[in-house]
């Protein structure tokens, strides 16, 4: 255990999956924090209007882990999932050894679109396994207390929060919550004390730990804490994420989680080979992500340096 700290992290622009016109923002991995729990992977693409077109593209050794906010997303895979996913409801695919998705918005025109998508790196012993996808659109809901003007109300997306389980698959120690405060809200979020938390800003105004947290921004809290007290004055819309600190090296590199360099090299070679380890993302034909090129250096573990 490090102890409690309170560190902001920024996001940075980035394309996504050749869809060159979406706003999207990522804030995980930052340079010096790679992991919070087993959470390794974090954008944001919106709010906007597009036309979204992410087509087949290949994931080893995480689960994707997808929040839209609002507008709905078609998802299809390489197990025969096709399905629309819609606010308040959680998409979770597991890549195991190897799994290959597309996601579309809905329609032929552009549409008002905005999401989260998180990553969620697998324990060493579960990325051998098969690629699964769940659906889940009744997730579990509590209420916490105010100290100071109305209630807090929180769904539980994965994991464990406040005592309350979501039914989604987790394989390791782990809490992601949305967190939704009403107009001037001063709220004592319940953490566990051996696991590190960050609580990201959707909406609104927020200070956590008396710390303002832009919209955007991620307020990362180290470990150490039972709870962290937020205060909002227009009210906010939070996603608490976090869980047992993620110990394994883990090698990240475009769609990709392993251990190695060899591991990512070798599962980019089978990709653009079109190697039955991803399989084929139903109703598609040819059209796919191509890999881009491993850079000319030995890919290696990240370590955080806070």
């Amino acid at each position: 255990m490090h102890g409690p700290r309170s560190i902001l992290l920024e996001p940075r622009q980035v394309p996504l999956g050749g869809v060159r016109d979406m706003d999207v923002r990522r804030i995980l991995p930052s340079r010096d924090l790679p992991t919070i729990g087993a959470w390794c992977f974090l954008d944001r693409f919106g709010p906007d209007e597009v036309r979204m077109r992410v087509e087949p593209h290949p994931h080893i050794g995480l689960q994707t882990v997808t929040w839209p906010l609002v507008g709905e997303i078609r998802h299809r895979d390489a197990v025969g999932s096709d399905v629309v996913l819609r606010r308040g409801q959680l998409n979770l695919m597991t890549a195991g050894h190897g799994i290959s998705h597309s996601e579309y918005s809905v329609g032929d025109d552009a549409v008002p679109l905005d999401a989260l998508q998180f990553w969620v790196a697998l324990p060493e012993e579960a990325c051998a396994g098969h690629g699964a996808f769940e659906q889940h659109t009744d997730l579990p809901a509590l209420s916490l207390p105010a100290e100071d003007g109305p209630a807090a109300t929180a769904t539980v997306v994965l994991g464990e929060f406040a005592g309350t389980h979501s039914p989604a698959t987790a394989y390791t120690p782990i809490v992601g919550a949305e967190i939704r405060l009403d107009p001037d809200s001063r709220v004592s979020l319940p953490l566990r004390i051996d696991w590190e938390h960050a609580v990201l800003a959707v909406e609104g105004d927020a200070h956590v730990a008396a710390k303002e947290v832009p919209v955007g921004s991620m307020l990362y809290l180290g470990d150490s804490r039972d709870r962290v007290e937020v205060i909002t004055e227009e009210g906010a819309l939070l996603f608490l994420l976090g869980g047992a600190p993620f110990e394994e090296d883990l090698v990240m590199w475009w769609n990709f989680a392993a251990r190695t360099h060899d591991e990512i090299a070798v599962a980019r070679e089978e990709w653009e080979a079109g190697a039955e380890r991803f399989g084929h993302v139903v109703g598609h034909g040819a059209e796919r992500i191509p890999a881009p090129p491993i850079p000319p250096v030995h890919l290696r573990p990240r370590h955080r340096r806070v």
